[in-house]
């Protein structure tokens, strides 16, 4: 993984990589006390092993191509088909944007973005995204930590979950005029999750302005879970004492766990978790744990039954 840090909020145009040089990375750059170490390599005779050191050094892994990662994406606040958010969500108004601050904070209240991200140090990192569809990206992402934001909130004693809401605007949002899912879309961790060095704020990719399609202008990633729980249009922000509902989980129980983390030993009750097919590639890999990321996170879930906590 990839982490470089921008002390600005937005960087100036001068200052923004260029996309093309994302699309050409062939490793992930492991920094000296930047980049966090994953999933330790296996032994040789290891079916997995290429996997596991992909997850380790990164190294001969490129990016997906930033066409691929906007034009290949679930939004159903857009529409079910794949292209539907590149196609309908150009009408989006994104500017301004707020962000209510509510629940078991100290300091409640609605935040424009810009004073949101602002305090924090702006950083560039590439996660790989596990679907739950059992495809996988690469992708470049810039934004903010999500436990220094909320941090800056001071959450109270009482504070055990976090819960995100999506922009409810169907006007803008054609998928949102069908009853697909219970609008608005709502999303949640637990707070020992959030305050967890790897969740983003994000409000960029490859080096540019985040797209529409992509969850314009604040979306969440959270790089060991399937990526369905990677909330975008984000309007609300609420600190919670009982675990939230989110839209999946109302949706289908059965099928959609409220951790929802990558665990390749509980398949979807209709297909196997056991592999995945990363776009742009034919064939299929073997999917990690945590989606690679266990060194950072397994011991969030000490104890648990991660059968039946999927």
């Amino acid at each position: 993984m990839l982490i470089r840090r921008n002390r600005h909020a937005e960087s100036p145009e001068r200052e923004v990589t260029d996309p093309g040089l994302y699309l050409r990375r062939r490793e992930f750059v492991t920094g000296a006390g930047a980049a966090l170490v994953l999933a330790a390599c296996g032994p040789a005779d290891d079916p997995m092993a290429e996997a596991k050191a992909e997850a380790t050094t990164g190294a001969g892994v490129e990016t997906t191509p930033f066409e691929k990662a906007t034009h290949y994406n679930n939004y159903y606040e857009f529409g079910t088909d794949k292209e539907d958010p590149s196609e309908n969500a150009g009408q989006l108004v994104t500017r301004p944007w707020s962000v209510a601050i509510e629940g078991e904070v100290a300091k409640p209240g609605t935040i424009d973005l810009e004073d949101l991200i602002k305090p924090s140090a702006v950083e560039e990192r590439i996660y790989r995204m596990r679907c739950v569809e059992a495809w996988s990206m690469v992708i470049p992402w810039r934004g903010v930590p999500l436990k220094d934001v909320l941090a800056r909130l001071e959450p109270t004693s009482r504070a055990r979950y976090v819960a995100f809401t999506t922009l409810l605007r169907p006007e803008q949002m054609p998928g949102q005029r069908r009853r697909v899912l219970e609008w608005p879309y709502r999303e949640g961790l637990r707070m020992d999750e959030a305050m967890n060095t790897l969740p983003l704020l994000v409000t960029g990719m490859y080096g540019r302005d985040l797209p529409n399609q992509n969850g314009a202008p604040l979306r969440l990633v959270v790089p060991w879970k399937y990526g369905f729980k990677g909330i975008k249009s984000i309007v609300s922000i609420r600190l919670t004492e009982t675990q939230p509902e989110t839209a999946w989980n109302v949706a289908a129980p059965d099928e959609y766990g409220f951790y929802a983390n990558v665990n390749p030993e509980v398949d979807h009750p209709r297909w196997s978790q056991k592999r995945e097919r990363r776009i742009g590639e034919f064939s299929k890999r073997p999917t990690l744990m945590f989606n690679g990321y266990g060194d950072q996170v397994a011991a969030l879930y000490a104890g648990m039954d991660l059968q039946k906590n999927f």
